[in-house]
């Protein structure tokens, strides 16, 4: 994917689930009204695990279910409401405009699964993170982005 954003880049490895935690909590720290976090990676590698921990960071206390089938959580969180969408499902651009993506933005910020079946609705400083599986359960993570993020890493 051709990224809009390209000032800021790090890698990491995800060793377990609490540097999950840990990277979730530094990107929910960056989020803010019209801010969008792409989430790539092929399946199982990490993307709705990553976004449960933002949205826990950002203050949820419940259980957050996969928006798979949904297509689309909202949260109201403190401060900011939160859409997790996964696009992986959609085919169309019809389908996109009835998810209500640009909406989601001018209410708040959005983690989005999947990001390339929107690629013309996400803000110029969307923030991508690319998620893949190694060897022995490590998570290998390259975020790209505005340089606005580089003060939360």
């Amino acid at each position: 994917m051709s990224h809009k954003s390209s000032e800021f880049r790090r890698r990491f490895v995800l060793n377990d689930l609490a540097a999950t935690g840990a990277l979730g909590a530094r990107i929910a720290a960056g989020l803010r009204r019209g801010t969008a976090v792409a989430l790539e990676g092929e399946l199982g590698t990490g993307k709705t695990a990553l976004a449960r921990a933002v949205l826990r960071a950002q203050g949820l206390k419940e259980e957050a279910p996969s928006p798979s089938f949904s297509l689309v959580q909202s949260y109201d969180l403190p401060g900011l409401t939160v859409a997790h969408f996964d696009l992986y499902r959609i085919d169309h651009d019809a389908e996109l405009a009835e998810l209500g993506i640009e909406d989601a933005l001018d209410q708040g910020a959005i983690l989005i699964e999947w990001p390339k079946r929107a690629s013309g609705l996400l803000p110029e400083d969307t923030l991508f993170v690319h998620l893949a599986s190694g060897i022995h359960g490590l998570r290998y993570v390259e975020l790209n982005g505005p340089q606005r993020w580089a003060s939360y890493f």
